[in-house]
């Protein structure tokens, strides 16, 4: 099955337009989540934050499909390392940046490799039409999430050296409500854009 961005790309035929058009999707996306990410929140008793990263990082991956998803957060990691101003802001107000933003002992480095893997997850599933309905939505958003926190429970704890409890309540406990709403507002999302599609298209990909 199709993905959102490739129902709306250029033919096959046409491969330097379709070309252009990843292109353009890679930066479009990658833009959105360094966007998101200035909607931080920081917490007094943890160095991961609360922003709006997730929502981005899910849209993008069902949108674009497990390649362009992951490529397009792979980009995004670049932005950042190579020094743009676009992970969440500090609590002064300046932005993290570099290498040093992936390695090891960035607590919330982990997250940040997350996201790449859960593009390329909540994308392939997209490819299999779990972004048609709400249920199925969801449930795509929820893997996910799930994902992103596999990757960074377990580095914030390794970058701060503390054990799993301590661990689960610096990067998990905080963000679960919050995450459950952007989940949401993201399964509901894909299921309007699909039937938006349809009437804008009816010939298209069922």
């Amino acid at each position: 099955m199709s993905t959102i961005a490739m129902e709306l790309a250029p033919s096959r035929s046409d491969a330097a337009a379709r070309v252009a058009f990843h292109v353009a999707c890679a930066v479009a996306g990658s833009l959105l989540v360094a966007a998101l990410a200035q909607i931080s929140f920081t917490l007094p008793f943890t160095p991961v934050p609360i922003t709006g990263q997730t929502l981005g990082v899910l849209l993008v991956g069902a949108a674009y499909g497990p390649g362009l998803g992951a490529t397009t957060l792979g980009l995004y990691l670049v932005w950042a390392v190579v020094g743009l101003p676009v992970l969440a802001p500090e609590a002064d107000g300046s932005h993290r940046s570099g290498i040093e933003v992936l390695q090891l002992a960035s607590a919330t480095g982990g997250y940040l490799w997350g996201f790449v893997v859960a593009a390329a997850i909540t994308g392939w599933l997209a490819t299999r039409g779990w972004d048609r309905s709400m249920r199925s939505s969801i449930s795509a958003m929820l893997l996910g999430s799930i994902v992103i926190y596999a990757f960074g429970v377990p580095w914030l704890m390794a970058a701060l050296d503390v054990p799993l409890q301590q661990g689960l309540e610096f990067g998990l406990y905080p963000f679960v409500i919050g995450d459950t709403l952007k989940l949401l507002a993201a399964a509901g999302l894909l299921p309007v854009a699909w039937t938006a599609i349809r009437r804008l298209r009816p010939g298209g990909e069922d």
